[in-house]
């Protein structure tokens, strides 16, 4: 997936430069593995890091997820034999119970890396509707099986202040370390786009050079809030009549665009391309100001948007929402751009009023100030430092990332 490509690859490069013989176990998407294997192979080979995987099974839905999980424990079991792990980093729950396995069965230091709420996430984004039995039953199994990662961790990474903040809270908790290291951007790939790339790109797409363009960017899901945010974009329209939207996202083009005429726009004022990894920073570096609202809620408090730190590495401002992770405080503290209190006409004019204003600062300084938070080499020295802490060595060691998202 993608999301593996940028969230779990780049870290652990990092992390075997600096010494640390790392194995990644996986589960992946048979179409997706055969579109991308050879890319994938390419870059653990060079960074010297031991792949292995499962093949995802999607059938009969539930049975396949206890199989699955099963499998994956099996291949777990059968590469620490092989290779005695001193630690084994987990990301986010499924996985996680991989690592309570090899930690209880031979004290394998574990490090549980939540990537957000994950249990409550599925209930607020309605995919587990806990007025059913089933669901009900399948909720309170997993909020059991969290409490007891929690209590069980060596460490924890959070992906943000306010989700560190909420798990201090919980009874579950021991005083495990907690490190925050929020969804980071590679500033290599994601960097302000030179004028003359910009003017070419924006030819190629048929957008005016003078034209005001808002970038939406990435998969829109269940938490992003299309209609809100094409609501926020025909307020700017209001303010610059040439405006046109730009997603790169792959999305169906003709959802977007319906709910674009919902929203009282016309055809031409909304673009959707899809792009590969590589492709998005030159689509992005197209766009003047870049535009997401996601849906608040308790989950929320422990998201961190992938997209934040991407845009702000550009330099390009951001219209956001308030009410998740630390995106307003994000926001305030590098002058990244403006996070709206409520979703309503009075702040989507605040944010369309707001816009000379934002364009005017410099973009260096605007991706200057991001690095503090989302500069990739700083998470891979964040979980380093994790890393040492865990096991009592700054020396190279034995690690099995056990990833629940595909790396592929």
């Amino acid at each position: 997936d993608p999301l593996g490509q940028s969230q779990v690859l780049p870290y652990l490069e990092g992390l075997a430069r600096r010494g640390y013989e790392v194995t990644l176990l996986s589960t992946e998407k048979p179409a997706r593995l055969a579109a991308h294997r050879a890319t994938i192979e390419a870059i653990v080979a060079a960074a010297g890091i031991r792949w292995e995987y499962i093949s995802f099974t999607s059938r009969p839905p539930i049975v396949a997820k206890v199989y699955d999980q099963y499998r994956l424990r099996q291949a777990a079991l059968r590469l620490h034999a092989a290779h005695q792990f001193d630690l084994v980093h987990c990301r986010s729950y499924v996985a996680a119970g991989i690592g309570q396995v090899l930690r209880q069965r031979f004290g394998v230091k574990f490090l549980f890396d939540m990537r957000g709420f994950w249990v409550d996430e599925r209930v607020e984004g309605g995919i587990w509707d806990v007025r059913q039995p089933f669901y009900r039953t399948l909720y309170r199994h997993y909020k059991r099986k969290e409490a007891e990662f929690i209590a069980q961790a060596d460490g924890i990474v959070s992906l943000t202040e306010a989700g560190a903040a909420e798990i201090r809270t919980w009874p579950a908790y021991r005083q495990a370390p907690i490190v925050v290291i929020p969804c980071s951007a590679d500033f290599d790939t994601f960097r302000p786009s030179p004028p003359d790339r910009r003017r070419q790109v924006r030819e190629r797409l048929g957008l005016g050079t003078e034209a005001l363009v808002v970038s939406y960017l990435g998969s829109l899901g269940t938490w992003y809030l299309l209609p809100d945010m094409l609501r926020q974009f025909a307020v700017i329209k209001q303010h610059y009549a040439g405006a046109r939207m730009l997603f790169i996202t792959q999305d169906p083009a003709a959802a977007i665009q319906q709910a674009a005429a919902d929203a009282g726009l016309e055809a031409e004022d909304v673009l959707v391309r899809p792009a590969q990894r590589l492709e998005v920073a030159e689509l992005a570096g197209a766009s003047d100001v870049n535009l997401f609202f996601i849906r608040p809620s308790y989950s929320k408090k422990a998201s961190s948007p992938t997209k934040l730190g991407e845009v702000l590495a550009m330099g390009l401002p951001v219209i956001c929402n308030a009410g998740v992770g630390d995106v307003a405080a994000i926001i305030r503290q590098t002058a990244g751009g403006i996070a709206l209190d409520e979703l309503t006409e009075p702040e989507f004019t605040r944010a369309a009023q707001a816009l000379p204003e934002l364009l005017a600062q410099d973009p260096a300084l605007r991706r200057d100030r991001a690095r503090q938070y989302y500069d990739l080499r700083h998470a891979v020295a964040a979980y380093a430092r994790q890393y040492e802490t865990l096991l009592g060595t700054a020396g190279p060691v034995a690690v099995a990332p056990v990833a629940a998202a595909h790396a592929s």
